[in-house]
């Protein structure tokens, strides 16, 4: 139970319940017994979270996200409904606001007018100039990623390394011995984009640990960039036959292109990945996938930011999932391929 339902069963606004509990400013008596009838009622208590927001806060909190341009993926799009839905259910808002090139503006705006009690930031990268600006403001903050040094800040995170890193060996149990990972934009991967930088690491260290044969390819978020990836890797090594990714954007292009080649998921290819559930469930066939939790990240992201907000001097916390591989109809048994072109495997008909 929350302010909000206690203003709609009182007939009155949010504002006026809260200036009830705080008596920060003057509500007539009437009202006053009609909203603590209310409160009675439901046995609402004020959680020691709502307690130690003290009055004079915005209640407004910001979530910072990638620029309007960019499409945001899956799994972006579940870390924001989960922030906004968590930070809804603490009788917060939430402010979202771009990040990047000419938004940089907007950042600024946010954090140095005290628009907002405190930042969640999302799309960390290893060195990032914004985090370094919100220490030097002092504004409580939580990441959801993290630097490369992450120890004097609070972040949630999912572990990307150990996540391709299973893929990897899962693909490797199957028989599959020549894997590509397939990461994000060569762009994206420039800036020091933490998934994508420990997505690499994951990936090298479980080629070398199974003795398999690895390529590393970028993709720009998109399905018909993910389908000149697939014609690229094929054209370059024909046998490959398994794929690692953490580019939900470019999946469907993936499939399209593996299909063009002529061969078929997952009977002469497979695909395993990190994405989020619902996008991995209703791929064609399912995807074999980490499935990312989402809406535990947000939501734990905004519980940390209120503490921060509570207390500042709380000391820093962090979380990192690493969710089992969710097992679908992507992944299956290497089958022997020749090395005929894609070209010819087209014309042929698919597998030897």
């Amino acid at each position: 139970m929350n302010i909000g339902e206690i203003a709609r069963r009182s007939g009155v606004s949010r504002s006026t319940v809260s200036y009830a509990l705080s008596g920060k400013r003057p509500v007539s008596e009437e009202t006053r017994q009609r909203i603590q009838a209310v409160i009675d009622e439901l046995g609402y208590r004020p959680n020691a979270t709502a307690k130690a927001l003290k009055e004079g806060r915005t209640r407004t909190i910001a979530l910072v996200i990638p620029p309007a341009s960019r499409r945001l993926t899956d799994v972006q799009l579940g870390f924001v409904a989960s922030v906004v839905d968590a930070a809804g259910r603490a009788d917060l808002d939430v402010l979202l606001s771009p990040s990047g090139g000419e938004h940089d503006r907007s950042f600024e705006r946010v954090i140095g007018g005290r628009r907002v009690d405190g930042v969640v930031l999302m799309e960390i990268r290893l060195e990032d100039d914004r985090v370094t600006r919100l220490r030097q403001t002092g504004l409580p903050f939580v990441t959801i990623g993290r630097t490369r040094h992450p120890e004097d800040m609070t972040w949630v995170d999912i572990d990307s390394d150990f996540l391709i890193s299973r893929c990897v060996h899962h693909l490797a149990d199957l028989g599959h011995r020549r894997i590509a990972l397939v990461n994000r934009s060569a762009e994206l991967v420039a800036t020091g984009y933490g998934p994508s930088y420990r997505a690499q690491a994951g990936f090298t260290r479980a080629i070398a640990e199974r003795g398999v044969e690895g390529v590393e390819t970028c993709c720009a978020d998109d399905a018909q960039s993910g389908v000149s990836c697939v014609e690229r890797l094929l054209e370059e090594d024909p046998a490959l036959t398994a794929i690692a990714t953490i580019n939900e954007a470019a999946l469907p292009g993936l499939y399209r292109g593996i299909e063009q080649a002529g061969l078929a998921v997952p009977r002469d290819f497979s695909i395993a990945g990190v994405a989020a559930r619902h996008l991995a469930e209703n791929m064609h066939p399912p995807l074999t996938a980490a499935d990312v939790p989402a809406d535990e990240l947000g939501a734990r992201a905004v519980e940390l930011l209120i503490e921060r907000i509570a207390d500042p001097a709380t000391p820093h916390r962090d979380l990192l999932l690493a969710p089992p591989i969710s097992l679908r109809g992507t992944t299956a048994p290497a089958r022997p391929r020749d090395s005929r072109s894609p070209d010819r495997l087209r014309r042929g008909g698919g597998a030897a």
